[in-house]
């Protein structure tokens, strides 16, 4: 079970204590999406016990989305790089397929 607090002082911080799964990240959404544009978010991962792929992928979202993860367990902390790992090959991957159906577009049949 995911506990989640919430303290601001000058920045908005959210305490996260538990295990976090895919069923948790409907609510965190939410909570993130209340907050003012251009807040400084922050998740204190502390007291975080246990996480699921799908709670990865969503820190390596709010990672890339400007929101700071404080106090990563280490295991946490290289699962994400794997996963941006894998999210920039992707986008690399998409990007050479595209250009090359590009180039077989424009050289196509005379």
């Amino acid at each position: 079970m995911l506990k989640i607090q919430r303290k601001s002082n000058g920045r908005v911080l959210f305490t996260l204590s538990g295990r976090i799964d895919g069923e948790d990240l409907e609510e965190l959404r939410r909570l993130l999406e209340l907050e003012a544009a251009g807040s400084s978010i922050a998740l204190d991962l502390k007291d975080v016990t246990l996480v699921d792929r799908d709670a990865v992928k969503f820190l390596t979202d709010c990672e890339a989305g400007g929101i700071k993860l404080e106090n990563c367990p280490p295991y946490v902390r290289e699962w994400i790089g794997r996963e941006s790992g894998l999210t920039r090959r992707k986008k690399t991957m998409n990007a050479r397929t595209n250009k090359l159906q590009t180039r077989e577009h424009d050289n196509g049949p005379k």
